[in-house]
């Protein structure tokens, strides 16, 4: 495959045009190089844009080298992503491939990288079902338009689990994202001329259907089961769970967590405090208190032993966690917490995110304050959980009225 020729200046896009002009300011009839040449006229011809930057270099021979991305062969023998999909990516052509590996690397996030890789395999294997088949660095807007289509109306048949069934609107908004974080580092990069998804619209998402809370009988129950695991010495999938209850984290905060990001704090006005450091979306250092005692306990004692730069969570053959570690241990707590088998089973690591915003905002906590806890780039997105653990036999329409039956209160 071949990737998409820089085009001239004046012969594109608007956007195409966006190049880089040198800093430096020669004197006429100097080049930068000092050879003298002819002085221009008084209609000097434009000034000419320097050649594009060469495409990046990863420092890697393999995708499968990129922290977070070796590949898995066969059952337990330790890799994080699939073996296909690094096989696939490595089989692109050198250029392609370059962009590929050095947009995956420019992830400071293990879990953004993994998830980069999987989108980015998934729209490659429809690239390639298409007629005829379509090259990654080629791809238009129509191609992304179209790619969207499908996947909202499960018109997909390969790049999903379950194909022909339609991907949900916060899924497509995913990978659309994702595409366009990658066609944005190609074009920085001066790979291509333009951002093909740029003006490509995600599809609106609503609060209708999206990640429900646990209601407070079933948090309950959540809680109770991680103190039965840490009593069966299933301590770190106790402790897991516990941390992102507390602090309402994204799944992946979890995987690259070392001993020495659980730290006590001692403010100005002599208060102590025990802080869960981690690296945010950004690549960027936060810290969040960690208010609740038990989850502290169960955290030293998981720590001792360890250095400070060792991982704080691993799986049982000692390497990093996922999220399919983080939600097996949160169906195990359901379990031990006997929560209603339909609601355990169902049960996933990001619903104790949205119960955790869910509750604050329900209980007076201002937005701006939670947005910021769990680290939302949009205030936007946070508002979305407002009010979401409320019931329809307290809407405002039921207002005065006595009769149980219309409110369903019999």
């Amino acid at each position: 495959m071949s990737g998409t020729p820089i085009l001239p200046a004046g012969s594109g896009p608007a956007e195409a045009q966006d190049i880089l002009e040198p800093t430096a300011v020669h004197r006429p009839g100097h080049s930068p190089s000092g050879e003298t040449g002819p002085a221009p006229g008084p209609l000097a011809e434009a000034h000419q844009a320097p050649a594009p930057a060469p495409p990046p270099e990863p420092l890697v021979f393999s995708i499968g080298a990129i922290a977070g991305l070796s590949p898995r062969r066969e059952r337990g023998d330790r890799g994080e992503v699939p073996g296909a999909d690094v096989d696939l990516i490595d089989g692109l052509d050198r250029p392609t491939w370059n962009v590929v590996a050095g947009w995956l690397q420019h992830s400071t996030s293990v879990s953004t990288r993994q998830t980069r890789l999987q989108v980015l395999v998934a729209f490659l294997r429809w690239l390639r079902t298409l007629t005829p088949p379509v090259a990654l660095l080629d791809v238009t807007e129509d191609h992304l338009i179209a790619y969207r289509d499908a996947a909202a109306t499960g018109a997909l048949t390969v790049g999903v689990r379950k194909p022909g069934k339609a991907l949900g609107p916060a899924t497509v908004a995913k990978q659309r994202h994702n595409l366009s974080s990658f066609y944005g580092y190609a074009r920085r990069r001066k790979v291509i001329a333009y951002n093909p998804a740029a003006d490509v619209d995600a599809p609106p998402v609503s609060t209708e259907g999206s990640t429900r809370p646990f209601t407070p009988v079933q948090h309950r129950h959540m809680r109770a089961g991680v103190a039965e695991l840490a009593k069966a010495g299933q301590l770190a999938q106790a402790a897991a769970i516990a941390l992102l209850d507390d602090v309402g984290g994204r799944v992946g905060l979890l995987a690259g967590l070392t001993a020495g990001d659980i730290r006590t704090v001692t403010e100005s006005d002599g208060s102590r405090h025990t802080v869960l450091r981690f690296r945010n979306k950004g690549g960027k250092y936060a810290q969040l208190p960690i208010p609740d005692a038990d989850t502290i306990a169960m955290l030293q004692q998981l720590r001792q032993g360890k250095h400070a730069d060792d991982l704080l969570f691993t799986r049982e053959d000692g390497w990093p966690i996922d999220r399919w570690w983080v939600t097996a241990a949160l169906k195990a707590a359901a379990a031990a917490g006997q929560m209603p088998t339909e609601e355990g089973e169902k049960a996933h690591p990001h619903r104790i995110r949205a119960t955790v915003i869910t509750e604050l905002l329900d209980g007076g906590a201002p937005p701006e304050q939670v947005q910021q806890a769990v680290q939302h780039k949009s205030i936007s997105t946070t508002f979305r959980y407002k009010g979401r653990g409320r019931h329809l036999s307290g809407h405002v329409l039921y207002r005065g009225t006595r009769d149980s039956e219309a409110t369903g209160d019999r």
